[in-house]
């Protein structure tokens, strides 16, 4: 997996450090919900058990690089 900068200075945050890489490793793999932004990148989200809560992920348009990853409140599944 590739991350941007900016995901490595977000991952710093108290409220974003406790995101495990092999949570969003799974988000990735297996998602509820896919959507493409207008500007190409990639959400996509999924439940993690462990904390009880929707994880949404960003991926740059290549599909490989996460720009972001933090807890959707605002998630329903489909």
């Amino acid at each position: 997996m590739k991350f941007t900068r900016y995901f490595l200075y977000t991952r710093q945050r108290p409220d974003r450090a406790g995101i495990e890489l092999a949570w969003i490793e799974a988000v990735d793999r297996r998602p509820l919900a896919t959507q493409v932004q207008k500007d190409g990148r990639i959400r996509k989200w999924g439940y993690i058990a462990e904390v009880e809560k929707y994880l949404r992920i960003v991926l740059l348009e290549d599909g490989e690089t996460v720009h972001n990853a933090f807890f959707d409140r605002d998630f329903q599944e489909p």
